[in-house]
């Protein structure tokens, strides 16, 4: 039950009626007990402007942000973390005791959350990464990879062009590869992760032959809807180490869900069960 005085948060997407977001927060409101609600706000990109402004009118302690709102927010915000700025995109916004709106970006530390506790063996210093795609998920793995302090992080994507901006704009040990050459670049790397969406539910796959990739290379991909896409079956067959992209999302979300809600959340098995019910 909630009382007058919740504390209000929410996920704005167009569309957003897909999102697990509001099932995984409130899974957290009714584990700690907390009078407040998570809900979804189906916003079009043309309302952007006006939904984010009306966020400290109607109460709101701030929200999360989904496709295809993550790189518009920049410029409508009032202020934005450094890690977001070089990502180029924002997925959290938290209202500041002054209303005003500050944005941040989740998804780095996500994504190494989620790749320490599913490859506890793999270390920044392990080799090269391979990093399929330039879309603003891959600019938060490269930006998580660059700041662990990955030695050579080999970046395909099939917009070359695309792949370049990315590298200039994060700057770092960054070598950008053509798409063609993707599985000749999988040789000696020590871990292998996919930004894309191929593989995803509805999506075509990922045409990539794992051959040259060392048995001892994590694989990671984030999508997670199926769980267990192709290239992580593939992998898993012949003994590499498979990472979901689940508990990017699960791990993306507890900062957030401390902002606004004053606890920082348990990311257990219980909450990956009960999210992918």
């Amino acid at each position: 039950m909630i009382s007058g005085k919740a504390k209000l948060a929410g996920v704005m997407g167009w569309p957003v009626s897909h999102s697990r977001s509001p099932r995984l927060h409130g899974f957290w409101l009714n584990q700690y007990g907390i009078d407040g609600a998570y809900v979804p706000l189906a916003v079009a990109p043309e309302n952007l402007e006006t939904a984010l402004a009306a966020l400290p009118r109607l109460g709101f302690r701030g929200c999360n942000l989904t496709v295809p709102h993550k790189e518009a927010a920049l410029a409508l915000v009032h202020a934005v973390e450094p890690l977001a700025a070089r990502i180029g995109a924002v997925n959290t916004i938290v209202v500041q005791a002054d209303g005003s709106l500050l944005g941040r970006n989740t998804d780095a530390f996500g994504f190494m959350e989620n790749l320490r506790r599913g490859a506890p063996l793999w270390k920044p210093r392990s080799g090269p990464a391979v990093v399929i795609g330039a879309g603003g998920a891959a600019r938060a793995v490269v930006a998580a990879l660059v700041d662990e302090g990955v030695p050579d992080i080999r970046l395909i994507n099939r917009s070359r062009d695309r792949a370049e901006a990315l590298a200039a704009d994060l700057g770092g040990p960054i070598g950008v590869i053509a798409w063609e050459d993707r599985e000749a670049a999988l040789d000696g790397a020590a871990l292998l992760v996919n930004t894309t969406t191929l593989g995803m539910s509805g999506q075509p796959p990922l045409q990539l032959s794992l051959a040259a990739l060392p048995k001892t290379a994590v694989v990671n991909d984030i999508v997670y809807a199926p769980l267990r896409t192709e290239i992580l079956v593939a992998a898993l067959a012949r003994g590499n180490v498979v990472v979901d992209g689940l508990g990017m999302l699960l791990w993306q979300a507890a900062p957030g869900f401390e902002a606004w809600f004053g606890v920082r959340p348990e990311v257990t098995p219980e909450l990956r069960d009960f999210v992918l019910a």
